[in-house]
Protein backbone atom coordinates (compact mmCIF):
# COMPACT_ATOMS: atom_id res chain seq x y z
CA UNK A 1 0.00 0.00 0.00
CA UNK A 2 2.84 2.39 0.81
CA UNK A 3 5.22 1.20 -1.89
CA UNK A 4 6.68 3.76 -4.21
CA UNK A 5 5.76 3.86 -7.87
CA UNK A 6 8.30 3.33 -10.63
CA UNK A 7 9.40 6.36 -12.63
CA UNK A 8 9.27 4.33 -15.86
CA UNK A 9 5.50 4.40 -16.36
CA UNK A 10 5.73 3.02 -19.90
CA UNK A 11 7.36 -0.13 -18.55
CA UNK A 12 4.79 -0.54 -15.77
CA UNK A 13 1.96 -0.08 -18.28
CA UNK A 14 3.50 -2.73 -20.55
CA UNK A 15 3.90 -5.05 -17.57
CA UNK A 16 0.28 -4.51 -16.49
CA UNK A 17 -0.97 -5.17 -20.02
CA UNK A 18 0.98 -8.39 -20.26
CA UNK A 19 0.55 -9.81 -16.76
CA UNK A 20 -2.56 -8.04 -15.46
CA UNK A 21 -5.00 -10.64 -16.81
CA UNK A 22 -2.87 -13.46 -15.40
CA UNK A 23 -2.82 -11.88 -11.94
CA UNK A 24 -6.47 -10.84 -11.95
CA UNK A 25 -8.31 -12.98 -9.41
CA UNK A 26 -5.18 -14.88 -8.42
CA UNK A 27 -5.90 -14.45 -4.73
CA UNK A 28 -9.34 -16.05 -5.17
CA UNK A 29 -7.89 -18.94 -7.19
CA UNK A 30 -5.22 -19.58 -4.57
CA UNK A 31 -7.78 -19.39 -1.75
CA UNK A 32 -9.89 -22.01 -3.53
CA UNK A 33 -7.01 -24.50 -3.15
CA UNK A 34 -7.41 -24.56 0.63
CA UNK A 35 -9.91 -27.21 1.72
CA UNK A 36 -12.90 -25.85 3.64
CA UNK A 37 -12.08 -28.07 6.61
CA UNK A 38 -8.50 -26.75 6.96
CA UNK A 39 -7.85 -25.80 10.57
CA UNK A 40 -5.36 -23.10 11.55
CA UNK A 41 -5.03 -24.87 14.91
CA UNK A 42 -2.98 -27.53 13.08
CA UNK A 43 -0.22 -24.93 12.74
CA UNK A 44 -0.39 -24.07 16.44
CA UNK A 45 -0.26 -27.79 17.33
CA UNK A 46 2.84 -28.22 15.16
CA UNK A 47 4.53 -25.26 16.86
CA UNK A 48 3.82 -26.78 20.28
CA UNK A 49 5.29 -30.14 19.16
CA UNK A 50 8.40 -28.45 17.75
CA UNK A 51 9.01 -26.33 20.84
CA UNK A 52 8.71 -29.46 23.02
CA UNK A 53 11.42 -31.26 21.04
CA UNK A 54 14.92 -31.27 22.54
CA UNK A 55 17.37 -28.79 21.08
CA UNK A 56 19.27 -30.25 18.16
CA UNK A 57 16.45 -32.61 17.16
CA UNK A 58 14.06 -30.13 15.58
CA UNK A 59 13.68 -30.49 11.82
CA UNK A 60 14.70 -27.76 9.42
CA UNK A 61 11.08 -27.33 8.36
CA UNK A 62 7.69 -28.74 9.22
CA UNK A 63 4.85 -29.05 6.76
CA UNK A 64 1.23 -28.36 7.49
CA UNK A 65 -0.36 -28.93 4.11
CA UNK A 66 -4.14 -29.31 4.18
CA UNK A 67 -4.29 -29.06 0.37
CA UNK A 68 -1.77 -31.89 -0.13
CA UNK A 69 -0.14 -29.98 -2.98
CA UNK A 70 3.17 -31.83 -2.85
CA UNK A 71 5.24 -29.10 -1.19
CA UNK A 72 6.63 -31.62 1.29
CA UNK A 73 8.01 -33.75 -1.55
CA UNK A 74 9.52 -30.70 -3.26
CA UNK A 75 11.21 -29.61 -0.03
CA UNK A 76 12.58 -33.12 0.59
CA UNK A 77 14.15 -33.21 -2.88
CA UNK A 78 15.59 -29.69 -2.46
CA UNK A 79 17.04 -30.66 0.94
CA UNK A 80 18.66 -33.78 -0.51
CA UNK A 81 20.21 -31.84 -3.40
CA UNK A 82 21.44 -29.13 -1.03
CA UNK A 83 23.00 -31.75 1.28
CA UNK A 84 24.73 -33.43 -1.67
CA UNK A 85 26.11 -30.05 -2.73
CA UNK A 86 27.37 -29.26 0.79
CA UNK A 87 29.14 -32.64 0.88
CA UNK A 88 30.73 -32.07 -2.55
CA UNK A 89 32.20 -28.73 -1.50
CA UNK A 90 33.37 -29.97 1.88
CA UNK A 91 30.81 -28.26 4.11
CA UNK A 92 29.48 -31.49 5.68
CA UNK A 93 29.94 -29.96 9.12
CA UNK A 94 27.03 -27.61 8.40
CA UNK A 95 24.69 -30.59 8.12
CA UNK A 96 23.20 -31.59 11.45
CA UNK A 97 20.93 -34.46 12.43
CA UNK A 98 17.98 -32.13 12.94
CA UNK A 99 18.50 -30.08 9.78
CA UNK A 100 16.55 -32.43 7.49
CA UNK A 101 19.66 -32.64 5.36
Amino acid sequence: MHAGTPADTARTTAYDERYGPLLAGLDERLSALIPPDADAADVADAVVRLVAMPAGTRPLRTHIDPSHDGSEVVSAVADRIRADFFRRIGLDDLLTAGSSL
